[in-house]
């Protein structure tokens, strides 16, 4: 289904990969999606409930979408999006969110590499990220009662004001802003490549280093 508008799928399962292009006004609910490969591309108007998604390339280029209960299973993920609202759902997908604008996650999981790269305004709130390098790159990055898990290298040269209520792995080069955190295992600011405007609130970091040994 490209080019439509005005679509309504209830207690569907759908197995044809790059569907729903291009599409205006969809609403998909209790729908799952066992080859979800380039799915959802360029829509405008989408509103997912308990959606259930395997694939890469889920939601490219779309705009305007309210996501509730998605289980996704894919990379690259919601890559260029703008103006989404995600609750409650579980996403295992590396490259999430690259290049968008506007992205608010709330009471969610998200696990995979390189979380967020490129993005402008993206806040998660009261969620629980894996990821290994990520939350880098990013302009205006908000975090509230958010926890890491394995998150490594995290905030290289993006913008943040995060509250985290956990360890952080390891931290590397924040551009600007505030970051509180319970403890962080290595914080590592390289003088030379970052301003040093950043923030750090934490009465417990482990290690200390002003270069980066990868």
């Amino acid at each position: 289904m490209w080019y439509s508008d005005s679509i309504n799928a209830e207690d569907c399962m759908i197995e044809a990969p790059k569907n729903f292009r291009r599409c205006r006004d969809l609403s998909l609910k209790n729908v799952s999606f066992r080859n979800a490969a380039e799915t959802l591309w360029h829509c405008d108007g989408v509103y997912l409930d308990n959606v259930t998604a395997t694939g890469d390339y889920f939601a490219m280029n779309s705009n305007n979408m309210n996501v509730t209960g998605l289980n996704l299973f894919g990379n690259y993920s919601f890559d260029g999006c703008k103006n989404i609202e995600i609750h409650n759902s579980r996403l295992l997908s590396k490259d999430a969110f690259w290049n968008s604008e506007n992205v608010t996650v709330y009471d969610s999981f998200i696990s995979g590499e390189y979380l967020g790269w490129n993005s402008k305004s993206l806040t998660l709130i009261n969620c629980t990220i894996e990821s290994l390098q990520g939350l880098c790159y990013i302009d205006d990055l908000v975090m509230k009662n958010c926890k890491l898990i394995n998150t490594t290298l995290a905030f290289e040269y993006s913008t943040v004001n995060a509250e985290i209520s956990s360890q952080i792995t390891s931290v590397l080069n924040p551009s600007g802003g505030t970051i509180r955190a319970q403890s962080i295992g290595e914080l590592i600011i390289e003088k030379d490549r970052t301003n040093g405007t950043a923030v750090i609130i934490c009465d417990d970091i482990k290690k200390t280093s002003d270069k980066f040994n990868p």
